[in-house]
């Protein structure tokens, strides 16, 4: 089912300004707008209890939750501290998201960032309050940052973005860059299949069957280039979303250009990458060699398969729906403790060919991979929410495999996502000290737009459909509520008790700004007219002590603990509490007083200053006190700006008089001759 035209959405937003103007089912559903303010969340307990020390930046930017499912809102609030953890400050730039914590000898230097995993981290982004992370990042992806080292859908995931914020000016800017990319992407098109292909790296999914395969099965990973459903259905989707976003900025020729192509892509894709052997879409080899041949189809299935009904370029019939019993079959994609990368028939599945030393590196061949994992319960929210023809799956199924995803955050009582699973054991593979606390996928949008069901629309209605089976199914969930979520320039709250108990009142109640503007006793979905209010503009300091050039301005100094790496780990941009990824400037212990100070190499006017120190309760632990000094070019003297009471695992701010300096510096006392680890020393300035 292809989404609807933004033409068409648009013609029917214009009649949207009564109930009347609803279908009749859907107006039903609206009760009278109530006099009196709906009940929240006690949002600064939750924050506290969730995020400790750090839980003031969070307060005012993300949607808060919860449920009857505790491991669902554990790991729902987990995924916010892996977002926060992955916003790398780059000074003047603002922030990126990044895929690694830390570094990798594979991302775009000096930024750390990677293009793959960009649309989960802009659909996540799209639901925070704040929105300087998100938007930062698609202008940075956009003026130059996304090098095409894998495939990916930023086009549409940014499309996404506006149904959410409904920002047209944040959109419309970057048409002429997303033509550009579209176009650069022929170097991978077929003229005479009209599909595109891709080395399976490039899709970042190494070691799949086809790549295997067209290496006899001795290794895979290059290689094995294939016509595939993911490059097809990304670049499908991609060419409709710009002709969305042509259609915004009123320019009909490329909306009617970009959208032929789509619909022609998906098409072909329907037509030519449907395996009518194995009831599914597969890959075609572009490779020719004597192991395999120019589109033959590869021999089993693989979830990638999935992939169009992420992107609503399925068609909804019962033949292609069909395809979703592999995914609940035992003996082919289904795994114990996930969803399998390839189906367990395969001859070389799970078959472990590359090494870091003696540790097991990255495999497409079978194991559970929170990123694919993702992009098909995306599918099925999608299959379950719009579509007539939902084969074998029910809403009770969605529920049990996003359960079965949210147990994979889990290491014992510990939440650390990593890169990949095995789908018999649900135990991380890889393991690498890089693995930790992955932002490879998507959870949270999972949840806001599938379990709540939130469903971001670009007309000015605001539709709500919660995926949950009924209230006797060993699936159900007897009740959540969410609120603070961003859509439309308002804030929109949704509440579910399958019997009252919970909250007073039984059935599904949706508010917007807090006012109450639908309910119904049962599941079902909800449409509402929504008049929509300017986004919040994007705000926000620049951090001048960002140094994304090692031995570079700004430079930084210490007391102790001066060896380079260590300096800059405080200056880098990266700020996050998890103890498995040390990260930070790190003193000697002992009681002696110490100090961290940075040079920026020419005069810099600074407000304020942000110090994130990390405390274990072990070796390290936050100062007694801090306080902090500048220089200026005047005296080359050293002169007071302030004091702080600093907070363990947490942010202390202190702001002071605008003021240029050239230095600045932070003094501190150690705790019982403990060492000091400053996660990051921000040194602040308006924008």
């Amino acid at each position: 089912m292809i989404r609807p035209t933004l033409a068409l959405l648009l013609a029917g937003s214009a009649l949207i300004g009564a109930f009347s103007s609803l279908p009749a089912d859907a107006a039903k559903t609206v009760a009278a707008r109530a006099t009196t303010t709906a009940p929240g969340l006690d949002i600064p307990q939750i924050a506290r209890e969730r995020f400790g020390n750090d839980a003031a930046w969070y307060v005012n930017r993300i949607p808060f939750f919860e449920s009857a499912d505790p491991k669902i809102d554990a790991v729902y609030y987990y995924r916010w501290q892996i977002y926060r953890a992955h916003q790398r400050d780059l000074g003047e730039k603002g922030y990126v998201t990044t895929e690694f914590a830390d570094d990798v000898p594979w991302q775009r230097d000096p930024y750390a960032s990677l293009n793959d995993a960009s649309g989960f981290h802009i659909t996540e982004g799209r639901w925070l309050r704040d929105r300087r992370f998100v938007s930062n990042y698609v202008d940075f992806m956009y003026e130059g940052g996304n090098d095409r080292h894998f495939s990916d859908y930023m086009a549409d995931s940014v499309w996404q973005k506006y149904l959410v914020d409904g920002d047209k000016a944040a959109v419309t800017q970057h048409l002429a860059v997303m033509r550009h990319i579209q176009g650069l992407w022929e170097d991978h098109y077929d003229w005479s299949k009209r599909l595109y292909w891709v080395e399976p790296l490039l899709d970042a999914t190494e070691y799949t069957v086809s790549s295997i395969d067209a290496s006899g099965g001795k290794d895979g990973f290059t290689g094995g280039q294939a016509f595939r459903p993911s490059i097809n259905s990304y670049m499908a989707a991609n060419a409709r979303a710009i002709a969305h976003i042509a259609a915004l900025a009123g320019k009909p020729a490329l909306e009617q250009q970009y959208d032929a192509e789509a619909k022609g892509l998906a098409a072909r894709m329907n037509a030519d990458l449907w395996n009518p052997r194995l009831g599914h879409y597969t890959d075609r080899f572009q490779v020719d060699n004597a192991h395999v041949h120019y589109w033959d189809f590869i021999r089993n299935r693989e979830l990638v398969g999935y992939l169009p009904w992420m992107f609503d370029l399925a068609p909804d019939d019962a033949t292609h729906a069909a395809a979703w019993s592999h995914l609940l079959d035992a003996k082919s994609l289904a795994g114990e403790h996930g969803m399998r990368t390839a189906e367990a028939s395969y001859e070389y599945y799970m078959r472990q060919y590359r090494y870091e030393g003696t540790a097991r590196e990255c495999q497409w061949n079978g194991p559970v991979w929170p990123y694919q994992t993702t992009q098909v319960l995306e599918g099925m929210i999608n299959l379950l929410d719009h579509y007539h023809d939902h084969g074998p799956v029910t809403r009770s199924t969605f529920m049990d495999l996003l359960r079965q995803y949210t147990a994979l955050h889990y290491q014992g009582d510990r939440l650390d996502l990593e890169e990949d699973y095995d789908p018999a054991t649900g135990k991380p593979i890889v393991g690498l000290a890089r693995s930790h606390h992955y932002f490879h996928s998507g959870y949270n949008d999972l949840i806001l737009s599938g379990l709540v069901g939130i469903r971001p629309r670009a007309d000015n209605v605001l539709e709500v459909n919660p995926l949950l089976p009924d209230a006797t199914d060993p699936q159900a969930l007897g009740w959540f509520r969410v609120v603070d979520v961003p859509y439309h320039g308002h804030l929109v709250g949704v509440t579910w008790d399958a019997d009252g108990r919970r909250y007073g009142r039984k059935g599904l109640t949706v508010t917007v700004d807090g006012r109450e503007v639908a309910h119904r006793d049962a599941l079902a979905r909800i449409e509402v007219p929504l008049a929509r209010k300017a986004a919040p503009p994007v705000t926000g300091e620049i951090d001048r002590a960002v140094q994304l050039v090692r031995g570079q301005y700004p430079l930084a100094s210490a007391s102790s603990g001066t060896e380079p790496e260590n300096l800059h780990d405080a200056i880098d941009g990266r700020l996050w509490f998890f103890p498995e990824l040390p990260n930070g400037w790190n003193s000697a212990p002992g009681t002696a007083p110490q100090w961290y100070a940075v040079d920026f190499g020419k005069p810099v006017t600074l407000s304020a200053a942000e110090l994130a120190f990390f405390d274990d309760g072990k070796g390290y632990a936050v100062p007694a006190d801090a306080s902090l000094e500048y220089r200026d070019a005047r005296d080359g003297a050293w002169h007071p700006l302030g004091k702080a009471n600093p907070l363990a695992n947490g942010v202390t701010r202190v702001t002071f008089p605008a003021r240029t300096v050239t230095q600045i510096r932070v003094t501190m006392t150690p705790t019982n001759g403990k060492a000091i680890r400053l996660a990051e020393f921000k040194a602040l300035s308006e924008r």
